[in-house]
């Protein structure tokens, strides 16, 4: 009899440089594959906000939409479950003899709980978890976890020094085991894309092999913080977060590029920006439960508190400063903004209107299609100064920024920055007096 194995699916949702598929590809086994819709995704959580706002709720069902397909040519079914993760899984590990359940790796603190629970739920069965969401496995890191430089700049001079191969894997043959129950539970519908990226892993490799196929690589660096322009940044981020592209299958095609093309400074400064996504991931699992925490890694909690009013205006686009409100009418447009224009939102927030910063993470996690817990706590962290900037947090002055990336005030204009947004920012005075 041979042996059953369920695959849960989580932030990997792809074939391609899936470490396990191509070793469930090589075993004598039957396979159940499993995502789970969790329903507490789409209520109000933490801060008032949900983990899955509408923009990421629909990448996250076109993605499932793409893998659900490439397993149905292989043979392959994809099962769609709705309901708590552990309960639903503990149930299905029962009623299908499971004998492993193989899983990728989770940084997030919640999930990694989860894990943990279903492990306990289910002693008698084996778990297998593979490390396929960066670079590197923690075992080839240069250092010990409990040893993870607190800057960026001496962890990427060590990784860099180190020199590890970076190599994706194939899936052998494109062949996988037999599945144990043919009949998905919950077949996906095709969804008409309404944003401006479209999820799914066929999605993704057609745009890392168009992204790659002309000279936008080469002028990276010079064009990453502008606001606007789709090309003007590489959008691999969106793709990255659900698993439908790995930071591998970036990075060797900077790789190629360099070698086919040119290696200058722009093509560098991918793989600097993926090496900045791979410190946030260690650095997340080393913080645990700091990364959620008002005083992130210091000793003294910041000097800001939260106002209803305040943080309403400033998710609404309706603070004194129109390329804010012009930066978040964008995100709560279309689910993305740009790095620089997620700096300055933040900064505002922090700095201009003296909130807490978590408020504002916990927004832009609902809101982005892109959201990843290590990178986005990790910033805002580092924004807020309680995270790893040795400087001790960032303060962009909108002006400054205005004439340096807005002068002419297209983007803000573009974004109705301006229209109608000069309520003003309280009601009530320092005793809760009505202005």
């Amino acid at each position: 009899m041979s042996k059953r194995i369920l695959y849960w699916l989580q932030n990997d949702l792809r074939l391609s440089d899936n470490p396990i598929f191509s070793d469930l590809a090589l075993q004598q086994c039957a396979l159940d594959i499993v995502f789970v819709i969790n329903p507490h995704w789409f209520k109000n959580s933490n801060y008032q906000q949900k983990p899955y706002g509408k923009h990421k709720q629909q990448f996250l069902m076109q993605s499932l939409y793409e893998l659900q397909q490439a397993l149905i040519e292989r043979g392959q079914t994809l099962h769609v479950l709705e309901g708590e993760p552990v309960s639903l899984l503990k149930a299905r590990i029962n009623e299908q003899n499971i004998d492993e359940v193989v899983y990728s790796e989770q940084f997030g603190l919640y999930e990694q709980r989860q894990i943990n629970l279903l492990k306990a739920h289910c002693p008698n069965t084996q778990f297998t978890g593979s490390q396929q969401d960066t670079l590197f496995k923690q075992s080839d890191l240069p250092f010990d976890l409990s040893e993870l430089p607190k800057h960026f700049t001496p962890f990427r001079k060590k990784v860099e020094a180190a020199n590890s191969p970076i190599t994706p894997t194939t899936l052998p043959n494109g062949l996988l085991p037999k599945p144990i129950t043919l009949c998905a539970k919950k077949p996906i519908e095709r969804i008409t894309n309404k944003g401006v990226m479209h999820g799914g892993l066929n999605n993704a490799q057609a745009h890392l092999k168009q992204y790659f196929a002309g000279a936008m690589p080469s002028t990276y660096k010079t064009t990453r913080n502008e606001l606007d322009g789709f090309n003007n940044t590489t959008k691999f981020s969106t793709w990255l977060a659900f698993g439908c592209l790995s930071a591998k299958q970036v990075y060797k095609a900077v790789e190629d590029y360099e070698q086919s093309n040119t290696a200058n400074e722009s093509t560098y400064w991918i793989k600097f920006e993926l090496l900045w996504r791979e410190y946030f991931k260690w650095h997340a699992l080393k913080a645990g439960n700091s990364l959620f925490s008002f005083k992130g890694q210091k000793q003294t909690k910041p000097l800001t508190t939260f106002s209803p009013t305040r943080f309403a205006a400033w998710c609404n686009g309706t603070t004194p400063y129109p390329l804010v409100n012009a930066i978040m009418e964008e995100l709560n447009t279309t689910g993305y903004i740009s790095n620089r224009a997620r700096q300055i939102a933040a900064s505002c927030l922090v700095n201009e209107l003296g909130l807490d910063w978590r408020y504002g993470a916990a927004y832009f996690e609902q809101q982005l299609i892109d959201y990843d817990v290590a990178a986005n706590w990790g910033n805002w962290q580092y924004i807020a100064g309680v995270g790893v900037d040795p400087r001790g947090g960032r303060h962009f002055n909108i002006e400054k920024q205005t004439q340096q990336f807005d002068p002419n005030g297209i983007y803000t204009n573009k974004w109705h920055g301006h229209s109608n947004k000069t309520q003003q920012l309280d009601h009530l005075n320092e005793v809760d007096w009505p202005i």
